[in-house]
């Protein structure tokens, strides 16, 4: 996902700390992989309470499908202070992580930030949790609302807004949106039929489902059935509205003992159904032909 610094800065790493530095365009905007023993957490940060379970659950995901989203730090010298993404920089730790992919900022990059976000959105060959991510540092690092994200990458508010949606989706399902452009043509043919198993359309349809374990549930299916896109949401609609049952008509007042009465004549079991508007309808059950033929002759007796 990042390269070292050294890899990006060379042996001046140590002096790059303000825009105005040699060589700050081109750290500002790039993730490097970072030591976690060089990072030290934010002391302002206002959450101060983590779920131990939650973090073990994430460290677990972050074991097996590696960090989606990289964190931000802030550089001084070659120590790194958190910005964000503390959730992540402490499962790490937990999962066992020697380094973490990490967005760099420095003392003074506002501007030179927003231009290397906005140049990176322009790439063809991003994956849309990249540009979900993306447009999610200019909201929470540049203090962006969603129309004004939209306004300097020229998109509609919809298009930002969809991305930011994808993010709402389990880990694992993240991951396989980040393969889309490996294998996907996004153009479907009449029949919602796409060249590939899984594809932003299938991500939308799982968006509409209610819990995680519906979406991923669903999200199997897909990679084992080879459902289409048109298929996915039929199937999302039906789990996130499931077909009524009928209403049972309620039972009217005297009915029941008909019934018995009606059974132990004809000796088998008899059940009246009564509308609200007074049709209705008598149910005779029998075991055989011959109990059938029994239960004629008592008519016609």
């Amino acid at each position: 996902m990042g390269k070292g610094l050294s890899a990006i800065l060379g042996e001046e790493i140590a002096k790059v700390n303000k825009v105005t530095d040699a060589g700050a365009e081109k750290l500002v905007g790039q993730v490097a992989m970072i030591s976690l023993d060089a990072i030290t957490t934010n002391p302002f940060q206002p959450r101060s309470n983590f779920d131990n379970d939650a973090l073990v659950e994430l460290a677990q995901s972050i074991s097996e499908l590696g960090i989606i989203q990289p964190i931000t730090v802030r550089k001084n010298g070659m120590k790194f202070e958190l910005i964000s993404g503390e959730r992540r920089f402490r499962a790490s730790q937990i999962a066992g992580l020697e380094e973490i992919p990490a967005y760099v900022r420095l003392a003074d990059d506002r501007n030179m930030l927003e231009l290397a976000i906005v140049e990176n959105l322009q790439r063809e060959d991003l994956d849309p949790i990249e540009m979900a991510y993306s447009c999610k540092r200019m909201m929470d690092e540049l203090g962006l609302t969603q129309e004004e994200v939209a306004k300097r990458l020229g998109k509609g508010r919809s298009t930002v807004t969809n991305f930011l949606r994808l993010l709402k989706l389990p880990a694992i399902i993240q991951a396989e949106l980040r393969d889309i452009n490996r294998n996907e043509s996004l153009d479907e043919n009449s029949d919602g039929i796409t060249s590939v198993v899984f594809s932003m359309g299938h991500a939308r349809a799982l968006l509409n489902l209610p819990s995680e374990e519906s979406q991923i549930d669903l999200y199997k299916k897909i990679l084992k059935g080879g459902l289409s896109v048109r298929q996915t949401e039929a199937l999302a609609a039906a789990i996130k509205k499931p077909k009524e049952k009928a209403p049972k008509a309620p039972v009217q007042p005297g009915m029941k003992e008909l019934g018995t009465e009606l059974g132990q004549y004809f000796q088998t079991k008899v059940n009246i159904q009564v509308k609200p508007n007074g049709k209705g309808r008598i149910q005779i059950d029998f075991d055989s032909d011959d109990d059938l033929q029994r239960i004629i002759s008592k008519f016609n007796s």
